[in-house]
């Protein structure tokens, strides 16, 4: 929400006031590409929704001319769904690396626009970085998605706030038409994340304690809100304190025996509730995953990969499936994890010391990428966090 804002207000004339916009390298990197479009070259590091974002942003700013690069990750992140859709549009677009992901060579101009039609079930951030760049376009754009789309629910997020910023739309089945218009000046305050909220979920449903957040909003259009029903099946009930006031997360005796879930809407919770399912015994069934291969790694398999760590059993079904039915065998070692340069990887794996005290997360760091407070809000929440070749506490001593 926050890189929405930032791109929207980049491309309204006037002044505008954006509120709670987040504190994280992701916004960092947006920030300083924003103030950066007369250099030469701009790298955004592995902020994956600044560079589909910025890449039709530039691409559509007329004079601006630079290559848009980032890290050795983000150089294995494909992107060519996006390319060739701007360049369907009258984009200036060149691989200055391997054919099909960054660097890119961008020469921006005012993008005649028209009428495509885009693979969407592969990246919903594609769909929303055409549509936010769609009203200074020529013609407009009629954009007619094509197969099953992934992440709808950003893809309403995008329109909804282009909508408070003037931007009239029009979504019906599969087509999204944007006339030409201009942006208006305006005023947004960016929710709290319910995505970074799904850490303290997990938190609650494996410790039964009480957990309050106190800054969602209880009828967000995020997509992640979904957050609070998924883990009403795994005993964690959220108490609403008023509108905007905050929730209590408190634990419930009932549970589902087992969790079926398509995760096509909401592939960035799919981490937490299967190592939540995993520390619980709780067998799943979980579609909607094939978004996850492309993101800062390859998730489903990375999770599965730390999972065997503490002796659980899992094994993806092609790119889209996850079941398990509970196999485990013994841990024979305090697990070290891995975290794969993903910030949901170390902050699903955090939770895991409830079950297993003395656990140790390689590269923490990663966490700065989207909730760079993450671990000292762990340490007032009660854990001890050491470095990781410390002794761990002796219990008697407290």
């Amino acid at each position: 929400m926050s890189n929405r804002a930032l791109i929207i207000n980049a491309l309204t004339p006037g002044a505008s006031e954006l509120e709670n916009v987040a504190e994280c390298d992701d916004t960092y990197a947006m920030r300083r590409a924003l103030s950066s479009l007369d250099a030469d070259v701009i790298n955004i590091g592995a902020a994956g929704t600044t560079m589909r974002f910025l890449t039709a942003f530039i691409a559509s700013r007329p004079g601006c001319s630079l290559l848009l690069d980032g890290s050795e990750r983000m150089r294995h992140r494909p992107i060519a769904v996006l390319v060739d859709a701007l360049r369907s549009l009258g984009a200036d677009i060149e691989y200055a690396g391997e054919e099909g992901f960054p660097p890119l060579r961008i020469s921006g101009r005012r993008l005649k626009g028209g009428e495509l039609t885009l693979d969407s079930t592969v990246s919903s951030q594609y769909i929303s970085a055409l549509l936010m760049v769609a009203p200074l376009m020529e013609e407009g754009l009629k954009l007619t998605l094509k197969g099953e789309t992934v992440s709808r629910p950003y893809i309403l997020m995008t329109l909804k706030m282009m909508s408070e910023a003037g931007i009239e739309s029009e979504f019906a089945g599969n087509s999204v038409s944007i006339a030409p218009q201009a942006y208006k000046a305006w005023n947004f305050r960016v929710e709290g994340d319910w995505s970074a909220a799904a850490a303290w979920y997990e938190i609650e449903a494996l410790s039964s304690g009480t957990v309050t957040i106190d800054n969602l909003c209880r009828e967000s259009f995020q997509g992640d809100r979904k957050l609070a029903d998924i883990f009403g099946h795994l005993g964690v009930v959220t108490e609403w304190e008023g509108e905007d006031g905050g929730s209590d997360l408190v634990a419930s005796p009932d549970q589902d025996a087992r969790l079926r879930i398509d995760f096509s809407d909401t592939p960035d919770l799919a981490q937490y509730v299967i190592v939540t399912c995993a520390m619980l015994g709780i067998p799943f069934h979980f579609t909607g995953l094939s978004t996850l291969a492309i993101k800062e790694t390859d998730r489903v398999k990375a999770v599965c990969t730390e999972m065997a760590r503490l002796g659980i059993i899992m094994q993806p079904e092609g790119n889209d499936v996850l079941s398990w039915e509970g196999q485990r065998r013994p841990m024979t070692e305090l697990p070290r994890f891995d975290t794969y340069d993903d910030h949901r990887m170390a902050m699903c794996l955090a939770p895991v010391a409830l079950f297993v005290p003395g656990i140790i997360i390689n590269d923490v760091e990663v966490v700065s990428k989207s909730y760079p407070e993450f671990w000292d809000e762990l340490r007032r929440a009660g854990f001890t966090l050491l470095d990781g070749d410390a002794p761990l506490p002796d219990p008697d001593d407290e």
